[in-house]
């Protein structure tokens, strides 16, 4: 089903940004410098808001021509691309993104043609929807599984890795015993904050691996 996958929802949004040649710095050179200084760990606006398993936002200048027998073409503008995969449907995704990152999206998007802000909600959406392009492709391969659950999968890996690692060539009786243990502390611990996933443990050298 195209933009579903499984309960993972693909969104793809191409947003023609402003080209006003009394812009200092250009509109698309504002959002490049915007979105250069943003955090990508757990600090990233799309970390702290719901329901983002992946984004990704670039500027596109133009398409590129790959020879013949194809044509040569050109955009009437440059292309503010936003990638991502979420969880949930679309209003649901878009109203908390509105809710928890406004300013971003503000200072993101208001370099584009037609954008209406955050404070009206409906406007927003709506603007969202009429810049989307069909997605038929997903980066991410958890198509049955929230953010929440994929985030506490992977701690699951990289603890039972770990778990390995430090126990290779125990007596198994005492792995046993400690196994048990490090259940109870797995079970225990909170799920990880979106963007703050720790490295783990390559089993065979017990180095780290991102």
């Amino acid at each position: 089903m195209p933009n579903q996958n499984g309960k993972v929802y693909g969104l793809t949004i191409l947003s023609p940004i402003i080209d006003d040649e009394q812009a200092v710095p250009s509109h698309d050179l504002q959002i490049r410098n915007y979105l250069a200084k943003l955090p990508t760990d757990q600090n990233s606006p799309f970390a702290l808001a719901p329901a983002t398993h992946l984004t990704r936002l670039v500027v596109m200048d133009d398409v590129i021509y790959v020879g013949m027998p194809s044509c040569e073409e050109h955009l009437k503008s440059k292309y503010l691309v936003w990638e991502s995969n979420c969880d949930g449907d679309l209003n649901t995704y878009l109203t908390g993104l509105a809710t928890a990152i406004p300013q971003h999206l503000d200072a993101i998007w208001s370099h584009c043609i037609g954008y209406p802000g955050t404070a009206n909600l409906q406007a927003f959406i709506d603007y969202m929807k009429a810049c989307q392009l069909e997605t038929t492709f997903f980066f991410a391969a958890v198509n049955d599984k929230s953010v929440p659950e994929t985030l506490r999968a992977l701690q699951t890996q990289r603890a039972v890795a770990d778990f390995v690692a430090d126990h290779q060539g125990m007596d198994p009786a005492r792995i046993q015993s400690e196994f048990k243990q490090f259940l109870i502390d797995l079970n225990a611990k909170p799920t990880p904050q979106a963007g703050a996933m720790t490295p783990y443990r390559d089993i065979k050298t017990g180095g780290r691996n991102e």
